[in-house]
């Protein structure tokens, strides 16, 4: 699903009618930050290494949110960045368009103990040290059903996190405007590309670690959403987006001989806080 409307959102910032802007915003930059909460369909994920290379087909995962505690958390400044959150910021290059950089920090967690199927092959011994694999794990497979034990085979997470970093371009389209006043709500829609930077915790055959952050893949997403502006500096955004990301670098055992490869379609829905800085030319 999360593709099709992916390919919904491509078309929408060029079937939008053309309308003037009511607000004043060239030369003006923009910062916001929020929360979100993000779905994903399953998807393969291929395992590599010395003495085995096999697919574990259609794995299911979920975001992980961390529950909102008011100040411990969301707005503790030494912990805020906990939780999944969204940091952005631009510029308008006219009155309707924009240009932006932005973080999307999202968690990907694989639903423990899941049944699958997998294909491809697993030694006795893998990796380099060699590490000892449960005898009832060694074989050749071929789209065989397959239960992924957490206890002993995988644990595989971004949760530190699916950092989605992207350049994205922005249209503003008026829909309402009280008179006299800054106070006007946008349909904003986009269109961005960038590389993902996970932090990937895994388990492998036992082995393994929070990794540190890796450029793992890059993607491409595209949103759509309103932004009402409150006053002529702070407005408040509510956005949908949905991507695409190939990741081809997955580290997992903390071993460089190991890695793991994705391809990881994403939805995710995010509220945010922002200020405009400067003035309109």
């Amino acid at each position: 699903m999360p593709k099709y409307i992916l390919l919904f959102l491509f078309f929408i910032p060029f079937i939008a009618a053309s309308q003037p802007d009511h607000l004043r915003r060239k030369g003006t930059f923009f910062v916001f930050w929020g929360y979100n909460r993000s779905a994903y369909p399953t998807s393969d994920i291929r395992f590599q290494g010395p003495g085995y290379d096999f697919t574990l087909a259609a794995v299911q995962a979920s975001d992980a949110p961390t529950p909102f505690d008011g100040f411990q958390t969301y707005f503790n400044p030494s912990l805020f960045s906990i939780p999944q959150f969204n940091l952005h910021g631009g510029y308008f290059i006219n009155d309707s368009w924009s240009i932006s950089l932005g973080w999307d920090h999202m968690k990907y967690v694989m639903n423990p103990d899941q049944a699958s199927h997998i294909t491809g092959h697993i030694d006795a011994q893998v990796s380099s040290p060699q590490i000892p694999v449960n005898p009832a794990y060694v074989g050749n497979y071929t789209n065989s059903p397959f239960v992924i034990q957490s206890k002993d085979f995988l644990q595989y997470e971004h949760t530190d996190g699916y950092n989605y970093a992207a350049v994205e371009v922005e249209n503003y389209h008026p829909i309402w405007k009280k008179e006299k006043s800054n106070f006007q709500l946008d349909w904003v829609n986009g269109l961005g590309i960038g590389v993902v930077v996970p932090r990937s915790d895994v388990r492998l055959f036992t082995v393994g670690t929070n990794n540190f952050w890796n450029l793992a893949g890059a993607g491409a997403s595209a949103k759509s959403g309103l932004r009402l502006n409150l006053t002529k500096l702070l407005f408040f955004e509510a956005m949908f987006k949905g991507g695409y990301t190939n990741l081809w670098e997955v580290h997992t055992t903390g071993r460089s001989v190991d890695h793991a490869s994705q391809s990881i379609w994403f939805g995710e829905v995010y509220g945010a806080l922002g200020f405009s800085i400067g003035k309109a030319k």
